[in-house]
């Protein structure tokens, strides 16, 4: 997936102003007569960007495209991060990602199965490689090229439901009530 000259420039532009920040340029797409930026945390990272470092960036960024004028026209900047289910479209995104589990669209609408979702074991930058469930019930790895996929995202894992009745479903006996200095003395020594 080849950059036009204008994404290009953008990207080019952006980068410094990303690092500067300490943070990675995750995309640049331009759709129609928008043009997104995707910045995130370096990978590793414990948290995602906040939206104060979000805002600074886009004051920055916008400040360095009206100066720069790069884009031909008018046009929108949008200044976001990739969420917690991310776009996958370059192979630097699915190396970033290796590890977690994916969701792939197969561009191939003939495909005996054009949608699969597994972990992402490996990539490099023209193949991806899932593991998925095997019809037997074990595990299969499957290799698939970076170019043959039409959509992928990462998939957001929630942790489970609490159970009806139990600790956290409602509150709790005394919830809402304020102890006092001498009950929370008792209770810290008690621990």
């Amino acid at each position: 997936m080849t950059d036009t000259p204008v994404v290009q420039r953008i990207r080019d532009l952006v980068d410094p102003i990303a690092s500067d920040l300490e943070l990675d340029l995750y995309d640049v797409e331009q759709r129609g007569g928008t043009m997104r930026v995707t910045l995130d945390t370096p990978p590793g990272s414990e948290a995602g960007i906040d939206l104060d470092k979000l805002a600074l960036a886009t004051r920055l960024i916008s400040r360095e495209l009206d100066h720069q004028d790069p884009v031909p026209g008018r046009y929108t900047l949008e200044v976001t991060s990739p969420g917690v289910e991310r776009s996958l479209r370059t192979p630097a995104h699915f190396q970033r990602e290796v590890g977690k589990t994916i969701n792939v669209r197969l561009a191939n609408v003939d495909a005996d199965q054009r949608r699969l979702e597994g972990v992402l074991v490996a990539a490099d930058e023209g193949t991806a490689t899932l593991r998925l469930d095997g019809d037997d019930g074990g595990e299969v790895e499957r290799t698939i090229a970076i170019d043959e996929i039409d959509r992928a995202r990462t998939v957001f894992v929630w942790g489970p439901k609490p159970k009806p009745g139990g600790k956290g479903a409602g509150k709790s006996k005394g919830a809402g009530k304020k102890k006092s200095p001498k009950q929370q003395q008792s209770k810290k020594e008690s621990s």
